[in-house]
């Protein structure tokens, strides 16, 4: 265990019964905390240098602190500690919810009416959280003004520079591009950054949804930008994760990429959405910082999951899977 106990206790105020890091997360280091009388979760920054802006647990406490109250589902936060010498980087506690993490999109121990179900829920919590006003509960200014976008084009782009291992073209390609056409925004929401069915806890019993979890990216900006990220599912391969290409429709129960833009139009009040390539190559473009950071980490010693290495040699594919959808555009 690389927490230190004992501070943790002094923190705390009682000595936990057991503390277990969990498996996943390629970011923030994630543990269970069980105590006499209850159960938490407690996250915490990696150790070591970090990139600037990365890793913003105080971010995600601030957001389920504001959303809590409202009732969506998050879990309710306990406290935060920004002070590193206590256990050797800033963490905060939230309440454990009970219920089940589904890995793998294709759900294959569901049946279909299940399936269904679940993707419905989904969309459905995802359509409610940009229901939300922002400045009613607080968050007013949680996020910059101006094109969502278009900021993030230059975030993710000086976040690949400052984590930069290799010279890749299609990553050079993108950088130029993706400034030049960005889209127009007519709405501002509370954007969750990572919406994927991994980073939600579902009921013990059924499909609604308990929990949305790992909101370190969350920020205000276009709604489109989660949604365009969900659809990004029905694209990529299913390999026991989170892609569900070719798996939809049919006697599956997963509705079709058309079913799910219709329901999330019909709760959000949209006609439509606009074409989807250039959304997907920003996506990829985005994800594809996230995961050079992950190399770097890699290299660095500091990575937080034991899956690191191999996710951190996906970046020339991501990058090469962006500017296709870009091309298909019109690059």
């Amino acid at each position: 265990m690389d927490l230190d106990l004992d501070r943790l206790t002094t923190w705390l105020g009682e000595r936990p019964v057991a503390v277990t890091r969990y498996p996943g997360g390629q970011s923030n280091p994630t543990y269970r905390v069980d105590l006499p009388t209850c159960s938490y979760v407690l996250r915490r920054k990696p150790f070591g240098v970090l990139l600037p802006s990365a890793h913003a647990i105080e971010r995600e406490y601030r957001l389920i602190a504001a959303l809590h109250p409202t009732g969506y589902p998050v879990p309710r936060p306990v406290g935060l500690c920004e002070d590193a010498a206590v256990i050797g980087a800033p963490f905060y506690l939230m309440e454990r919810v009970a219920g089940r993490t589904i890995w793998n999109g294709a759900m294959p121990d569901l049946s279909p009416d299940a399936r269904r179900a679940h993707y419905e829920a989904m969309v459905d919590a995802l359509a409610a959280l940009h229901a939300i006003d922002p400045v009613a509960v607080g968050l007013g200014d949680y996020g910059k003004p101006g094109n969502y976008f278009e900021r993030q084009v230059a975030r993710w782009t000086r976040q690949y520079r400052a984590s930069q291992t290799d010279d890749l073209a299609d990553v050079e390609r993108l950088i130029e591009w993706l400034p030049r056409t960005v889209p127009t925004q007519d709405r501002v929401a509370i954007v969750h950054g990572d919406y994927r069915i991994d980073n939600l806890i579902f009921a013990e019993d059924g499909a609604q949804v308990a929990a949305v979890l790992d909101w370190e990216l969350s920020t205000l900006g276009d709604p489109l930008a989660d949604f365009t990220y969900l659809l990004m599912n029905w694209m990529t391969p299913a390999d026991g994760r989170s892609g569900i290409a070719g798996l939809s429709g049919g006697d599956s129960g997963i509705p079709t990429m058309d079913a799910v833009v219709a329901r999330y139009c019909t709760a959000t009040g949209r006609d439509g959405v606009p074409g989807l390539d250039w959304y997907f190559a920003y996506n990829l473009f985005r994800l594809t910082g996230i995961v050079q950071g992950i190399k770097q980490r890699v290299r660095d010693g500091n990575a937080s999951s034991a899956q690191a290495a191999r996710m951190a040699e996906r970046v020339p594919e991501l990058a090469a899977a962006a500017w296709r959808f870009a091309e298909q555009v019109g690059a």
